[in-house]
């Protein structure tokens, strides 16, 4: 696989602190990641910013959904129509039954989870600490099937969608094929160990 950087930006070493002050420090394998995470191409980097994105887009949509189900705002914007209504969705019982919380905070939750593994780890990740690609892969799978029930339970119990649940949804569903080729290389690398 491809090892090198783009000509331009900002190399964390470039801009690494005197030694003193308060916070925390630095290393090499940190600015590594940094490094291979904002410059790097190849070894999945293009999948894991798409994962980035794609997981941003579903947080958006849950914070949304979010600051309605806490009270904060007292309508959801929707898309017009007769198949949307974020509203009725969003205020139901079972959007509360989880745990006894809005199933939004939930949805912000597991995505930060989805965040952070799909931050975690230098472009050698899959080599090195296969886990981490396949405990991502396992991730996003699973927060796509979520994702299909809360849809099915809409269509079924409802008969109306949240547009803001629904692009969480897809987020979470375009997220398994961006996943799945680090798993995939993971799962060989481990298994020829």
């Amino acid at each position: 696989m491809a090892r090198h950087l783009p000509l331009r930006g900002v190399r964390a070493a470039d801009v690494r602190p005197r030694r003193g002050g308060v916070g925390r420090g630095s290393s090499a394998a940190a600015e590594r990641v940094s490094d291979d995470l904002r410059l790097g191409a190849g070894d999945f980097l293009e999948q894991r910013r798409r994962l980035a994105v794609l997981t941003t887009v579903a947080i958006g949509a849950f914070a949304v959904v979010g600051l309605y189900q806490f009270g904060v705002v007292r309508r959801l914007p929707e898309i017009p129509g007769v198949a949307f209504d974020a509203d009725r969705v969003d205020a139901s019982g079972e959007a509360y039954d989880l745990g006894k919380t809005p199933d939004a905070a939930l949805g912000l939750a597991g995505a930060a989870v989805t965040l952070i593994l799909t931050g975690t780890g230098d472009r050698d990740r899959w080599r090195e600490r296969p886990w981490i690609p396949l405990l991502l892969g396992g991730k996003v799978l699973a927060d796509a099937a979520g994702a299909a029930v809360l849809f099915a339970e809409q269509i079924t119990k409802h008969r109306r969608v949240c547009s803001w649940c629904t692009l969480a949804a897809v987020a979470n569903a375009a997220a398994v094929p961006a996943a799945w080729p680090e798993a995939r290389a993971a799962w060989r690398a481990m298994r020829a160990r």
